[in-house]
């Protein structure tokens, strides 16, 4: 008889479904065998049967016979089994294969997905590139417009109108102004004087460079630069097509490009673009223009920016001249060019140059501006930090009471027992805490004072914290805690300010005067603005 072989118990559990199926046709194919031997052997009992003829000899075989015939529906059993386990293995073919189509429209899916991710990006940027050309069709539309104008009144208006009008343009130095600028009471004397120099210069920024360099801004302002940089690029190359490089429209563009450079901190970019301005300029206009005044500030505050304060300070001191020659000594612009020299000197630690920049800036503010002018307490208060800076605390202190007795007056009109500075309380409640006589609630008495003062100016505020700290500095704690109370009330009430000094740092450092000197740019000026005139 053949033998069946089957595999071992312990190796079911490892074996892969292709060995399962193989094993199961070996199974299959020694039933197969067993079956057809057992049916023989049945077969030859059966005619074993017929020949015998004793009863107990034939029962015999019967029952092997029986027996065979038992083995035989076993074995069609297990075939059956083995049937059945080959069909279920073509079941789960069927569904492997099933399995592979969905895996591969997965996979189709995900790059459709892909392809329309794609084609949003590019429908994305085809509307960015729509709004660039909207931008700068509105912009050329403006400027029709403007011509338009120009043609009509060219027509119309006479001659003696046309010196009037000529007498009303904007100065180059105020079409760019300083965004932290506060006009005060000076400024109509400023714009004609200003007009003046434009007029004398021989050259004006054409009306399609205002919109345009306004249209700039907004963008700038709103943080996009993938419009405002195209579109500046788009002027620029569309003026020198039509004018040449070395044309001032085309180093005014320039300016405003390098100025939009700089917002994104692209300073060596913006550094080429205003050198390129600064020689068509020098070119066209002459070396003494207010023009070049201006592109040489933005060109020092730019290097300032960086860190280059030595390279910066003589680009400085040039357009100082320039202004000087152009508007006189004691105009308002000189002042500002001061303020951004003063500025440079101190961070390199050229506190004499400083405290005679601020000096003279002072002194030009309070005569043409007037003492209520903010730029005035911004200097005072910047000149203070020159003086902490120096340990110079008796002077710092002058200062800062100044300012703020100002903006006392400025109030109240007086000084008296009933209107006091907010200093006087301070110190009369520093004394009433030495005496043992202290108040408890002493701040009712000038907080309606500055509620009433309205302190909205980032100077005031800073000047309390400043003195404060001086305060503190002198052991007045009672003093530097009344002016730090009234600074948090202020900032409480949303009038934080922009630039806070840095003064409680410089105290902390200690009492030797080579130690402060050797702080550096350790003081923030009060004053935020940069000194560009874009």
């Amino acid at each position: 008889m053949s033998t069946m072989v089957y595999p071992r118990e312990e190796k079911l559990d490892k074996l892969s479904q292709e060995e399962i199926i193989s094993n199961t046709k070996l199974v299959m194919q020694g039933l197969e065998a067993l079956k057809n031997e057992h049916n023989s052997i049945l077969h030859s009992l059966l005619e074993t049967i017929k020949c015998l003829k004793k009863d107990e000899e034939a029962n015999l075989v019967h029952e092997k016979s029986n027996l065979l015939r038992k083995s035989v529906e076993m074995i069609e059993l297990g075939l059956g089994e083995a049937q059945v386990m080959m069909a279920l293995s073509n079941h789960l073919n069927a569904v492997e294969s099933e399995k592979q189509k969905l895996r591969a429209q997965v996979r189709r899916l995900c790059q459709e997905n892909q392809w329309l991710r794609d084609e949003l990006a590019n429908t994305q940027q085809k509307l960015q590139r729509s709004e660039q050309t909207v931008a700068q069709l509105e912009e050329e539309k403006k400027h029709l417009e403007f011509m338009n104008q120009l043609k009509k009144y060219d027509e119309d208006v006479s001659p003696s109108e046309d010196k009037e009008g000529d007498s009303a343009k904007d100065s180059l130095d105020d079409l760019f102004p300083n965004e932290e600028e506060e006009h005060g009471p000076g400024l109509p004397h400023q714009h004609s004087s200003a007009v003046a120099a434009a007029q004398q210069g021989g050259y004006e920024i054409p009306a399609r460079l205002r919109t345009l360099h306004n249209l700039v801004i907004q963008y700038a302002s709103q943080g996009r630069y993938e419009v405002a940089v195209p579109l500046c690029k788009q002027a620029l190359e569309d003026l020198e097509k039509t004018s040449g490089h070395d044309h001032p429209d085309v180093a005014t563009m320039l300016n405003i490009l390098a100025l939009v450079y700089r917002d994104q901190n692209k300073y060596k970019e913006a550094a080429h673009l205003l050198n390129d301005a600064l020689s068509i300029r020098e070119k066209t206009l002459g070396k003494d223009h207010p023009a070049v005044a201006a592109t040489l500030n933005n060109l020092a505050v730019l290097y300032g920016k960086r860190g280059k304060y030595k390279e910066a300070e003589p680009l400085c001191k040039r357009a100082l001249e320039i202004r000087e020659k152009v508007l006189g000594k004691d105009h308002p612009d000189v002042a500002k060019q001061l303020n951004n020299l003063a500025l440079l000197c101190q961070n390199q630690g050229k506190y004499d140059e400083v405290e005679y920049y601020y000096c003279r800036a002072l002194e030009i503010y309070e005569s043409c501006l007037g003492p209520d002018d903010p730029n005035v307490a911004k200097t005072k208060n910047n000149l203070a930090s020159c003086y902490l800076k120096q340990g110079k605390y008796k002077d710092a202190e002058v200062l800062y009471k100044e300012i703020l007795t100002r903006a006392h007056v400025k109030e109240f009109g007086s000084v008296d027992d009933e209107h006091k500075p907010i200093w006087m309380h301070a110190e009369e409640r520093e004394e009433m805490s030495k005496s043992k006589h202290r108040d408890s609630a002493p701040y009712a008495e000038y907080g309606g004072w500055y509620k009433a003062c309205k302190v909205s100016s980032p100077t005031v505020n800073t000047t309390l914290r400043n003195l404060g700290a001086l305060y503190r500095r002198q052991g007045k704690l009672e003093a530097a805690e009344t002016l730090e109370e009234c600074a948090v009330r202020s900032r409480r009430q949303g009038i934080d300010p922009i630039n806070q000094t840095k003064v409680v740092e410089i105290l902390k450092e200690g009492d030797g005067t080579e130690r402060r000197r050797s702080l550096g740019g350790s003081v923030k000026y009060e004053n935020a603005t940069d000194g560009s005139e874009e």
